[in-house]
């Protein structure tokens, strides 16, 4: 025969309600994090695939990260490509413009601002480094400033641009990589040349000043196929670069897609039921109360009571 004894149920009620008070916690912690669990060990038979989901997913973010920054710096090398090619139009238009009207009064000036805009646009920075400097990341590509630089003793287009020959190249994921990087030698090297060409006519027959000369306007109009020239290599560059800038956009939109799905399928795996966690955290809640109204019933029921 079993022995009754308040002690004993004391026990076994205070057992059963600490046990409730635990499936309470536990249905509570589930509906307020919408997990299953906080650690390996609640997912214990998917814990191998959890772990390579996530590695997964890390990767992922991580090659999303990088193409958010190549995005941007794609589109600042548009903008000082951009600025170039403006450059180069910019001078083309103003010796048309003054084979036209007959006068050259500004043509120099206005030559001279331009070569100060391509310079610019080459001599462009992202993040505090130069965009075409190749390898050289700390070094100003392109040290020719105005027309006079171009034709001091001694000096070549080459010695212009101190970029090398390094192209970065970047890996947008698993399976793709792309060249981000443009050479200021690339860019430059036609518009330097038929800017040296104007200068190189000044030096050996004075200024244009005032009305256009037969021989100045023999020059110029030999001058407008090398400008076409210099602003279409432009172009090109700008044209390749977004290009890549597509490519880089294509190859995120696909890491998007690839990240939700990855995520739905991680939750599939360690998301609770919702309606399901609820129902069981008010059952424990029930539980408790009830575990709790037998101790309170033993308590009134006790040996001691009824030797009062």
């Amino acid at each position: 025969m079993n022995r009754i004894s308040t002690s004993g149920n004391y026990a076994a009620v205070l057992a059963n309600l600490m046990a409730a008070q635990q499936r309470q916690i536990e249905a509570g912690q589930q509906v307020s994090s919408q997990k299953k669990g906080d650690d390996l060990k609640s997912y214990a038979r998917n814990s191998e695939m959890l772990t390579a989901m996530h590695s997964v997913q890390a990767r992922n973010q991580g090659y999303l990260d990088q193409n958010t920054l190549i995005a941007d710096r794609l589109t600042t090398q548009d903008a000082a490509l951009g600025q170039v090619a403006d450059a180069a139009s910019g001078a083309r238009q103003a010796i048309a413009d003054a084979l036209a009207s007959g006068r050259v009064d500004t043509l120099v000036e206005d030559m001279q601002a331009q070569l100060r805009n391509a310079a610019e646009g080459m001599n462009a920075r992202y993040g505090g480094k130069y965009l075409f400097a190749g390898g050289q990341i700390d070094t100003q590509p392109v040290t020719a400033t105005s027309l006079s630089d171009l034709t001091a003793p001694a000096t070549t287009i080459a010695s212009f641009f101190k970029n090398d020959n390094y192209v970065t190249q970047a890996k947008l994921d698993d399976a793709t990589t792309v060249n981000t990087g443009v050479l200021a030698s690339d860019v430059g090297t036609g518009i330097m040349t038929a800017f040296k060409a104007f200068q190189a006519y000044q030096d050996a027959n004075g200024p244009f000043t005032g009305a256009l000369t037969d021989a100045q306007r023999t020059f110029l109009e030999g001058q407008i196929s090398g400008w076409d020239q210099a602003q279409q290599n432009v172009t090109n560059i700008a044209g390749r670069n977004g290009l890549v800038q597509r490519r880089v956009d294509a190859v995120k939109s696909d890491l998007d897609a690839r990240q939700t799905t990855m995520h739905t399928m991680i939750g599939g795996i360690t998301d609770v039921d919702m309606a399901t966690a609820v129902s069981n955290l008010q059952s424990a809640g029930i539980a408790v109360q009830a575990a709790a109204q037998v101790f309170t019933a033993l308590q009134q029921s006790s040996l001691l009571n009824l030797l009062k």
